[in-house]
């Protein structure tokens, strides 16, 4: 698949001043109100958010598209806001879970779906062609306010869930936009205590990314407390994370698990990148489910999951997607699940032990060449190997194990993960891909 000039597994995203600029939202704003006359505009609390906001409206404005304007917020909050709003399209000016000197734009459908490949590629063309229709003085778009975009969210995440008045939750924002996330939990009923809860861009509380290392914090003040788990979100919340009662971060392959186990029935499906852990197909395996595989993107899952028959999407990154509810990764209503599941189920630890997890292992190789490398590679595993799926980059099924090598979609790297039930096996199979990879390599 040829890469992108402008877009990667999640929107438009990069350094500020470099790659992501005034000049870049203008001309985003230009070309996204060729197929729109409203829009949903937000950002999260990165310092250079209003300077890429004032660019972008005034691209939208200056070409005949009214905007509605809800300020910070949560980018699934601005998502669902562009069905309530009745709007066209929705832009959440985020650069996610980055470090702060990056920032970016997410663009939604009114179904709450990120833009899809279509609309992606019509947009790119527009903007490589910069061809924009700008408007006379007496047509063009005007700006409101909408103040209410959280408490929208707050109610369709209360109304999803059942009350959980008797759990505690400590919830780390992480100096983000995910402040809804503690509203909807008070609205169910939940006592809530919170951890970097002051919106601040340069996120002096912790690295915006959710990950285990980042939640050392949230993790001892849970095990410290009686809080029954802990929540954590990155910068624009749409990725949600968690701890358990005795203040174990949860990975988020068995997270994913947890999730896709409760929300299927038999012949059910889940939606899940092709990253995924097989402990996920084991666990859904054992309830009469199975996985469907994605590419790697929130995009590509929220597609899956319009389909008959699949019930939820995932990807272990902290992105949950439930389809009755919105098509967009909704990290405060995850949260809310999450809650709901603790109450109806009790102990999120002993929920995590019932998972049984497999040894993976990882590496990232440096290629000049890797669009090259990657042909070869596929090529060759194609020849030699019967189960493999190229839909995005190569994964190969060995029944007991698998390995993918997949390239970076922005950096001239290549991505190798290998996986099985046993440690040595797991080790043999990495093996085999890193040296593929090494061996095509070599020759560029």
């Amino acid at each position: 698949m040829t890469e992108s000039e402008y877009f990667g597994t999640s929107g438009i995203r990069g350094h500020v001043g470099s790659k992501v600029d005034a000049e870049l939202a203008l001309a985003v704003g230009r070309a996204v109100a060729a197929e729109t006359d409203r829009v949903v505009v937000g950002r999260d609390t990165r310092t250079s958010g209003p300077m890429l906001v004032s660019a972008l409206t005034a691209g939208l404005i200056e070409c005949g598209t009214d905007v509605v304007d809800v300020g910070v917020a949560s980018t699934p909050t601005i998502a669902r806001g562009v069905a309530v709003q009745d709007a066209d399209a929705g832009i959440a000016v985020t650069a996610s879970h980055n470090p702060p000197q990056d920032n970016g734009l997410k663009l939604w459908q009114p179904s709450g779906q990120a833009f899809d490949q279509p609309r992606q590629d019509r947009l790119e063309d527009r903007l490589r062609a910069a061809d924009f229709d700008r408007k006379s003085w007496d047509c063009l778009g005007t700006r409101s306010s909408w103040t209410r975009a959280q408490a929208s969210h707050v109610e369709a995440i209360a109304e999803a869930v059942e009350p959980c008045e008797s759990l505690s939750v400590v919830v780390d924002i992480g100096n983000g936009a995910g402040g809804v996330s503690v509203e909807a939990l008070q609205e169910i009923g939940c006592s809530v205590e919170t951890l970097n809860a002051q919106p601040d861009g340069r996120f002096p509380g912790r690295p915006s990314e959710p990950t285990a290392e980042n939640c050392a914090t949230l993790a001892a003040t849970v095990a410290g407390s009686d809080a029954d788990l802990g929540i954590a979100h990155d910068g624009d919340a749409d990725r949600m994370m968690a701890v358990t009662d005795d203040g174990e971060f949860v990975p988020g392959d068995v997270l994913l698990a947890l999730f896709a186990r409760e929300a299927v029935g038999p012949g059910d499906r889940v939606a899940v990148p092709v990253d995924t852990s097989l402990l996920v197909a084991d666990t859904l395996e054992a309830v009469g489910a199975e996985v469907v595989l994605t590419r790697v993107g929130d995009v590509f899952v929220a597609e899956r999951t319009t389909e008959e028959g699949v019930v939820f999407g995932g990807e272990p990154s902290g992105a949950w997607i439930f389809p009755e509810n919105t098509l967009c990764p909704d990290g405060p209503l995850a949260a809310a699940k999450l809650v709901e599941f603790v109450a109806e189920r009790g102990s999120l630890a002993e929920e995590v032990e019932s998972i049984k997890r497999y040894p993976t292992r990882r590496t990232t190789l440096e290629v000049t060449e890797k669009t090259t490398v990657m042909e070869q590679i596929t090529t060759a595993v194609q020849t030699e190997y019967d189960a493999v799926d190229t839909l995005d980059g190569v994964r190969v099924d060995l029944g007991d194990a698998w390995f993918l090598v997949r390239a970076s979609g922005t950096q001239p790297l290549i991505r190798v993960t290998a996986e099985a039930r046993e440690p040595q096996r797991a080790d043999a199979v990495f093996e085999t891909a890193r040296e593929l990879v090494e061996r095509h390599a070599e020759t560029h």
